[in-house]
């Protein structure tokens, strides 16, 4: 139940005419760690278990990548959408994230938002070696095989998509969400929870791609990110930094490489 009608009036020069849309629902999972409210993202619910399980492990809050914590989804909303889910971790399996928690809400189109601190924006990781080329020729099947896996925004035209492939081009898993971050947390959370993240080579997005988006790749240890739209300038910044060769504008048999070409072929 990713999509919810909605009536409306479509207007073609001065003729108005009633329609009725498919719009991408968008709802608040709030996210209590061991009793205590972590944050609340605004998501479109569905693959609730991946969302939350790549969050934890793209925010550093679990401190252990192998373990798996108990999730407990919460149906509490009368459409029978889970509202919340109960998160019980280990006080030793917990990792620095989880004292950076986000106090605020956590949003789908900003990473700095709800963020305690500026300082919580560093982070002292070894970049990525990644020694393996990628022909630059096949994404473009990369991303026709994400968009055959676009079944929402083919109702509503309102959900981001993010996919993952293996070196060779085989896709692993492939995410829908109104935010792009959600999208890719819900890739990386599905690619735990299967014990295969250690096969994902390529992450595709279907919009832009800022900072954390491309942090959210380094944490999973994927060495390349493309995106059908623009990196934002951090994004460029820290893909330079942790070793990750980022593309930007990834449409038909074009794209451009923005860091570490030297994995290119």
């Amino acid at each position: 139940m990713a999509t919810r009608k909605y009536e409306g009036k479509i207007f073609k020069g001065s003729q108005g005419a009633k329609t009725l849309d498919s719009l991408t629902i968008e709802e608040a999972l709030q996210i209590n760690i061991n009793g205590k409210p972590f944050t609340v993202s605004m998501r479109t619910p569905g693959e609730d278990h991946s969302l939350v399980r790549g969050l934890l492990h793209s925010e550093d809050v679990i401190s252990k990548s192998g373990f798996n914590p108990d999730i407990n989804l919460k149906k509490e909303h009368k459409e029978g959408i889970v509202t919340i889910a109960n998160v019980t971790i280990p006080i030793e399996m917990l990792g620095k994230g989880y004292s950076n928690s986000r106090s605020l809400l956590s949003v789908s189109s900003c990473g700095i938002c709800g963020k305690t601190e500026l300082e919580d924006l560093t982070f002292d990781y070894e970049k990525i070696l990644e020694k393996d080329k990628i022909d630059v020729s096949l994404f473009n099947q990369h991303f026709d095989e994400m968009r055959r896996n676009q079944l929402d925004f083919n109702q509503s035209g309102g959900t981001h998509a993010a996919a993952a492939f293996t070196s060779s081009g085989d896709l692993l898993c492939a995410m829908e969400d109104i935010g792009r971050h959600n999208a890719v947390d819900k890739v990386i959370g599905n690619l735990i929870n299967l014990k295969i993240l250690n096969k994902a080579k390529i992450i595709t997005v279907s919009g832009r791609i800022s900072y954390e988006i491309v942090i959210k790749c380094f944490k999973g240890g994927i060495p390349f990110l493309a995106a059908v739209s623009a990196p934002s300038s951090l994004a460029v910044d820290y893909a330079k930094e942790l070793g990750i060769t980022l593309f930007g504008f990834s449409r038909g048999e074009r794209t451009t490489c923005y860091s570490n070409p030297q994995r290119t072929k």
